[in-house]
Order: C-alpha cells, then sequence, then structure tokens
C-alpha cells in the first residue's frame, strides 16, 4: 500500500503535520506564557489564535493535553488551562515612540536584555514617561525583542497636555501637541472653559476607564488662537511643563533681602575692589554672573582671578526661594524669553555684577605666567567693584582695533586664553563648535530674518577661563580627600565604540575619513573632522550626529571624568544664577572651605539626577521653539527652490537641511511618485526600483516648501527637479 501525498499549502510547500504540531504547540504555549495568571478553555484558545483550518482545530485538544502532560501547562476540574511557567518582572519608564508601539526602558538594564517592546493594546494605558510595572513574555517576538505587558501603571509622568480644540456638536477633542502622545482626548462640551473651535489650551486628565480608547479631561486653561506667536510659545511653556509666573512666597522673599553689603561681610573675604575687573556678556544680558579682575603681580607674573555671584550668600537653605530655584533648576533661554531659575530682584539685581557697584562673589584666582602655565591658585569668597560692562561684540571690537577701553588687557587675556585652549586640544579635548540659530523678531514676534550666531575669540576668551576655573574647583575638591568628599561633578563618559563606528561612516557618506580603530586617538581623529568640515554645508549636519554618538554629559556625586573636556575632574561653578547645581558646588565649597566634614551623599546624588532631568527639559523646550520660529520663518519666506543636504534617511522619508536657513524639513516617500523607493538600512538610502536612483545621506538636493506646519512644528518639501509643483499650504493664522 503506498504513502499518502503529502498535503501542500496554498504557496505550494509541503506541510508535513509534525511541523503543524510542532508549530501549534509553540503558539499554544506562548499565548499562555504572555497571558500569566489567566485561564483559557481550548475553545477559546482557538478562536484567540485566530485558528481556521478544519484540521489544526482538532489538533488544539490533544496538544493542550501534552503539554499538560509535560507540565509546561496546567488543567483545572473545569478544562481551562493556565502557563505553569514563572514569568519576570521589571520596572520601567515609557518611551510611547508611535501609535502602534512603545518601547519600556528597564530602571536596572542589567534584568533585560535592551528595552522592552510593548504593542499599543498591551500598555494597559500608559502614556509615555509613564513608571509602569511590566510582565516580560518568555519568549522573544518577530522582530528578536524582548516583549511584555504593561501589568500597572505605577506613576504619570504627566497630567496635563496642551493641545488644539476640535470641536463637533455634541462633544469636543484636545488634538494633542505633543508628539508622543497618540490619543486625542475627550472632552464635554461644558469643559471647555469657553475655548471655540481650533484655539489652544491646556487639558488636564479626569479619568480614562479601562474599556475607553481615549482619556477624558477637562480644559483648565485657554492660550488663545493657534497660530499667534504668545500663544505658541505659551503652547511649548505648557507643553514641556515650564512655569507662566513667578510664584508669590518666593518672589516676595527676594524683595525683602536687603542690598546692603555690611563692613562685617567685606573684611571677611579677599577685597577686589581695587582691581580692574569687567564683566563680558550678550549684548542683551542682565544677569552677569560672572567678571573677570586682572592685573601683573611685582614678580613678573600676571593674576587673572574668575569672580561668580554669591548667589548661596543670599538664598538660604529651606527658604521658598531655595525650593523654586530647585524645582526649576535651570533658567530655560527660548527665542523670545528668558524663564529666570531666580526671581529678577536677585538674577537682574542683587546677584547680578553690575558696573561700578560693590558685589558679592566666589572666585577662584590664577597666578599665571605668560606662557598660560598656572603656578598658583586659590578659592575662596570675594569683594569686586566691576569697572566696566563690555557686551561681546564691543570687547571683540577693542581687540580688533587695538583700541578702546582696556583693549591692551583684553588682548594679553585673549593671548593667554588661546595658549590654554590649545593646551586642552593637546590633552585630547574635542572641538564641538555646534551651530547656533538666532532671530531678528519684529515686536508681535514675528520673525523678520535668520542668522546663525558667530563664535569668536572673545567668546572662547570667556569660555576658556570659565572652564578653568571649574576645572581647578572639582581637582581641588578631589585631591582634599582622594575623592571621597561629597561633592557635584559634571561628568562625560567615553563614547561607545559601535556608535562612533557609525558615525565615522556617517562622515565617510559626506566624503571624510574618521579612523575610529584607535581608541587613544579618538578625540584627535574628531577633532580633525571638525576642522575639515568648518563652513561647509554639511558642518551643522556632521556636528549634530557627531554630538548624538556621544555619551550624555550628566551631574553627578561620582568622581568621574569628562571625555569631550578631557579633564579628569570637572564641575559647575560659575553659572549660579542660572543653574541650581552651580549653586549646589558653590554651598559643598563654602562647607568645605570652613572646615566642614562631608555629607552623605545620597541626597546630593538625587538633586544631581533631578539637574540632569531638569537640564534636558530646558534644552528640549528651546530646541521646540526654535524649531517654532524656523517653521513660521520658512511660512513667509520667498517661494523659491534651495540647496539642501540629506540629514537623515528613513523608510517613511528623507530629512533635508536647507544650507541657506538651516531649517530642516522632510520629503516623505509616499509623495515621492517618480517611482517606488525602497529603504536600504545598512547603506542609509533610498532606492528606486525602476530607475536605481539613489537617495544617500549627504547628498546635496535641491527642495522647495510644500507646507509648513505650525502646530506639527514640521516642514514638508519635495525635490525641486519634480515636475509637477504642489501648491504650497500656509499655516493657519
Amino acid at each position: 500500500m503506498g504513502r499518502k501525498p503529502e498535503r501542500k499549502n496554498s504557496k505550494n510547500k509541503i506541510r508535513r503535520p509534525s511541523d503543524d504540531a510542532a508549530n501549534l504547540a509553540r503558539r499554544i504555549l506562548q499565548f499562555l506564557d504572555s497571558n500569566y495568571g489567566e485561564e483559557f478553555n481550548s475553545k477559546q484558545i482557538t478562536k484567540k489564535l485566530e485558528i481556521r483550518d478544519s484540521l489544526l482545530k482538532g489538533g488544539v485538544e490533544p496538544i493542550l493535553q501534552q503539554l499538560v502532560d509535560s507540565g509546561a501547562v496546567s488543567k483545572n476540574s473545569r478544562n481551562y488551562f493556565s502557563s505553569t511557567k514563572d514569568p519576570s518582572f521589571i520596572t520601567g519608564t515609557v518611551d510611547f515612540v508611535n501609535p502602534r508601539f512603545a518601547f519600556i526602558i528597564p530602571d536596572n538594564p542589567e534584568v533585560a536584555e535592551g528595552d522592552i517592546l510593548v504593542k499599543d493594546a498591551d500598555l494597559k494605558q500608559a502614556l509615555d514617561g509613564d513608571k509602569v510595572r511590566v510582565m516580560l513574555f518568555p519568549l522573544k517576538g518577530k522582530t528578536g525583542r524582548t516583549e511584555g505587558r504593561v501589568l500597572e501603571v505605577m506613576e504619570r509622568s504627566r497630567d496635563e497636555f496642551v493641545g488644539r480644540v476640535e470641536i463637533s456638536p455634541r462633544f469636543a477633542f484636545v488634538v494633542p501637541d505633543f508628539k508622543k502622545m497618540h490619543k486625542d482626548i475627550f472632552v464635554h462640551r461644558g469643559e471647555l472653559m469657553g475655548a471655540e473651535h481650533n484655539e489652544k489650551v491646556i487639558v488636564k486628565l479626569t479619568e480614562w476607564r479601562e474599556d475607553d480608547k481615549n482619556p477624558t479631561g477637562k480644559v483648565i486653561r485657554v492660550l488663545g488662537k493657534a497660530g499667534l506667536h504668545e500663544v505658541e510659545i505659551h503652547s511649548i511653556m505648557a507643553e514641556f511643563g515650564l512655569p507662566f509666573e513667578y510664584p508669590q512666597e518666593p518672589d516676595a522673599e527676594a524683595n525683602e533681602i536687603s542690598d546692603k553689603i555690611t563692613e562685617k561681610e567685606i573684611k571677611a573675604r579677599k577685597d577686589f575692589r581695587d582691581v580692574l575687573t569687567f564683566t563680558i556678556d550678550p549684548a542683551d544680558a542682565k544677569d552677569f554672573d560672572d567678571a573677570i579682575s586682572y592685573r601683573e603681580l611685582e614678580n613678573g607674573n600676571l593674576e587673572v582671578g574668575v569672580h561668580i555671584a554669591d548667589v548661596t550668600h543670599y538664598v538660604k537653605p529651606k527658604t521658598a526661594l531655595e525650593k523654586e530655584a530647585f524645582n526649576r533648576a535651570t533658567s530655560v533661554y527660548l527665542v523670545d524669553r528668558t524663564i529666570p531659575m531666580l526671581p529678577e530682584r536677585l538674577s537682574n539685581g542683587l546677584c547680578s555684577l553690575r558696573p561700578k557697584e560693590d558685589k558679592l562673589t566666589f572666585a577662584c584666582v590664577f597666578e599665571m605666567d605668560r606662557n598660560a602655565n598656572v603656578l598658583k591658585h586659590w578659592i575662596g569668597r570675594t569683594v569686586i567693584h566691576s569697572d566696566r560692562r563690555f557686551a561681546y561684540e564691543e570687547a571683540q571690537e577693542c581687540i580688533d582695533n587695538q583700541s578702546g577701553d582696556f583693549f591692551e588687557e583684553l588682548t594679553l587675556l585673549n593671548n593667554l586664553a588661546k595658549m590654554v585652549r590649545k593646551k586642552r586640544f593637546d590633552q585630547g579635548a574635542v572641538n564641538f563648535e555646534t551651530v547656533e540659530v538666532k532671530f531678528k523678531l519684529d515686536e508681535a514676534g514675528k520673525p523678520l530674518g535668520l542668522f546663525v550666531k558667530e563664535r569668536k575669540d572673545i567668546h572662547k576668551l570667556i569660555e576658556e577661563f570659565m572652564l578653568l576655573a571649574n576645572k581647578y574647583v572639582a581637582e581641588f575638591i578631589f585631591k582634599k580627600n582622594n575623592g571621597m568628599d561629597t561633592f557635584v561633578y559634571r561628568t562625560h563618559d567615553s563614547p561607545d565604540l559601535d556608535r562612533l563606528e557609525t558615525f565615522s561612516g556617517f562622515a565617510k557618506r559626506f566624503g571624510h575619513q574618521m579612523d575610529v580603530t584607535n581608541v587613544q586617538k579618538i578625540s584627535t581623529a574628531l577633532n580633525k573632522l571638525m576642522d575639515e568640515i568648518q563652513g561647509k554645508p554639511e558642518q551643522n549636519v556632521l556636528e549634530q550626529l557627531a554630538i548624538r554618538s556621544m555619551a550624555k554629559a550628566k551631574y553627578t556625586t561620582e568622581p568621574k571624568g569628562h571625555f569631550g573636556l578631557a579633564f579628569a575632574h570637572y564641575t559647575h561653578f560659575t553659572s549660579p544664577i542660572r543653574r541650581y547645581p552651580d549653586m549646589m558646588v558653590h554651598r559643598l565649597l563654602e562647607h568645605y572651605l570652613d572646615g566642614g566634614k562631608s555629607p552623605e551623599a545620597e541626597s546630593w546624588e538625587q538633586k544631581c539626577l533631578h539637574s540632569s532631568e531638569r537640564e534636558k527639559r530646558a534644552a528640549d523646550a528651546e530646541r521646540a521653539s526654535i524649531k517654532y520660529k524656523q517653521v513660521e520663518f520658512m511660512s513667509l519666506a520667498e517661494q523659491k527652490d534651495y540647496d539642501g543636504i540629506v540629514a537623515g534617511v528613513t523608510e517613511w522619508g528623507v530629512f533635508v537641511e536647507i544650507t541657506e536657513t538651516k531649517c530642516e524639513g522632510m520629503i516623505r516617500v509616499q509623495d515621492m511618485d517618480d517611482d517606488y523607493y525602497e529603504f536600504d538600512q545598512r547603506n542609509m538610502r533610498l532606492v528606486g526600483s525602476k530607475n536605481k536612483k539613489m537617495i544617500t545621506l549627504g547628498d546635496k538636493v535641491m527642495v522647495r516648501v510644500v507646507n509648513t506646519d505650525i502646530d506639527r512644528r514640521t516642514i514638508d518639501l519635495e525635490f525641486a527637479d519634480n515636475d509637477r509643483k504642489k501648491p504650497r499650504s500656509r499655516p493657519f493664522n
């Protein structure tokens, strides 16, 4: 008797019954393991796994019994089945990357291989940034990643969102601005606070029932008509949780502080009031927190003092002022305003080192020879009297023209700074000169012009002496007790070699070779590349990619080094008016100078963590405000073709940086109708399936603007050689 022919599936591949059974057993086991703690009968399992093949349906019961016999599955008296496998649990933070899934970043990276993928249906209404408890699935998903299911939202990251109101006859929704909030928020008509259709509002979540697709909220603040400058800036402030005004209690405390400096206080400090001292800041600055003193000593050496506003003399622990400064942790600089860490009475008044006024300071004073070698240094409290307030441009003109107030001293300090800078790079510092975009705004906030801020010698002069002071303060504390004393350091880890290798590949696509095989010479290779790209179209793109390939600098009590600056120890001492970590440094420095013992580190480490998080929030808000103005500027700009450079390639589109304006926009793959383009991830390029046209990172292209969306802060582009020109859309006004 001959064998029965083996069945074939629809694709004419042989399907063996043993293969089907093994695959079905794997699917059943994975389903039960992934639903730990739940019980299902065979019909429910068949339905959940969407088994429609009659032969496979018939195999569910016997396979379940085999799994029970093997101990992998248990069965109760009602013929319900459940997993016997003990799952793993972790806690972590949600990164809600798109509407379909999120990643959970584990609190303890050692408990899982990378981030955990969780599908939207398994998020249990968790939102971006939430702290969650997650059950890990025993088997990895199709992507090869560990997957899981959220069991509990432990802590909401936020419950207020900014968005635009869309009103229909019976109900309303708020469409959030935040790109990682993928759910519109339902609002009852009676909870709108009078908001009208298309107005920007702040909405607070009030309820999210388990069976509801969308959360419910109520409007708590109406910002105004979308598209208006003040409304959009307030939207950004609300989106990032930035305060709209300074609270009354700390502001009142600041106003009660006396501006008198007593003789007793002066006698407790080194008196530098007769030493030439000046400040150099941006022309529109009002908070001058650093000054430089200069004099020639009798022995022929030079004395350079870096004097920093003594903020902690005025802001005392356990006061409302202190609590608010800690909460803010940093001043935030948006395109049209500063959101200060300290109230104006302190930031622009008592603590600001204004000219022709006695001021209390903390200083690091260097005795240097004329080759910029530091021979001695002293750290302590001083009193100064600034002789001159320079804007950067004024001081640079004095050096360039060799005339004007204190031009000789400025020139000599500039020469010293150049020598200090050269030594720093010789020791392995990395030269990151990032492009900074600035706007000229009219009274209504409309962008009249866009320009790239130029860094000149005078900026580098101030930078070098601030770096030097920060370095010596950190080393002073570290050397006191071999790093055992609690202190606040600014650290920067060495770069990950895999990420550097990837960046090297990017640079190569722009025509630049970068050797990252020699770990000891990475900074040399980076500096060589940074020098090569100065003034070239790809400069901004490659600088941004280089920074992203680096580790992130952070505040910590661990006395680690700073890779980017090539310093064994570094801190932030020089900007206490605008950074809370500098206030922490001043407090600890004063404590040790007065003979105090090392405090426990844990509470200081928590403050460091908070400060690093606030620093990131400020940077994100600043970038959002710049992006908003870039989008608005391009919506008003001349309709023409622009030179651009491909700054990124993804499966859904091509990012192009416009060379003239430094604005970035996207050309969507779905709009590229001259061919069907496939994404080659390995080579970071799109390839046309018919014409074989390749679009690669670093390509120089011509583009035109087809749409600007202020709500989403996006610019849509198309290639200028597209035959069909699309009508250009405008943002709503």
